[in-house]
């Protein structure tokens, strides 16, 4: 970073001080255990103020993206079967819904990390332009753990030009 004698400008080190902490570190005798992301039923602080008995469903990511003649949305499916999959659309929005089941093991007696999400889950998009929602249009294809649905676009008419009297 260049340095300035402007006033108004902050100087390298100021800067940095705003985001360095240069306080000495606990010795390692009293640092706290890190966190993990699985909190303990006996220790509600863990939570971090989220209720896990909440039905929320997980979020989908998506990709999606237009061909000259098509509208295609891909979402990553991994471990998901077909008969656990439902895709709907209506009005342009298309819901992709269902469970991810597999990640629970009657003889587990503790957790030490669990990042993968299990259960059901959601996404609904408003899809950014129309496409034809008749069967025969829409094409949905489930494949090495892709969703891949295609749509064809709808044609819209030229604009019609109103003549002003």
């Amino acid at each position: 970073m260049a340095r300035t004698n402007d006033a108004d400008m902050l100087m390298e080190d100021d800067l940095a001080s705003f985001f360095v902490d240069e306080t000495e570190p606990a010795p390692v005798a009293e640092r706290k255990p890190a966190r993990t992301n699985v909190a303990e039923p006996s220790d509600p602080d863990t939570t971090d103020g989220w209720d896990e008995t909440d039905d929320f469903p997980g979020q989908l990511a998506v990709d999606v993206y237009e061909t000259a003649d098509k509208l295609v949305v891909k979402a990553r499916t991994a471990g998901i079967s077909k008969s656990d999959l439902n895709v709907a659309i209506s009005d342009n929005i298309l819901t992709i819904s269902g469970v991810l089941s597999g990640g629970e093991d009657e003889n587990t007696t503790a957790w030490h990390i669990q990042e993968c999400y299990w259960g059901e889950f959601s996404r609904t998009i408003a899809l950014p332009v129309p496409v034809k929602e008749e069967e025969g249009s829409v094409k949905a294809e489930l494949k090495d753990g892709v969703l891949t649905i295609m749509f064809e676009k709808e044609i819209l008419d030229a604009p019609k030009v109103i003549p002003i009297n």
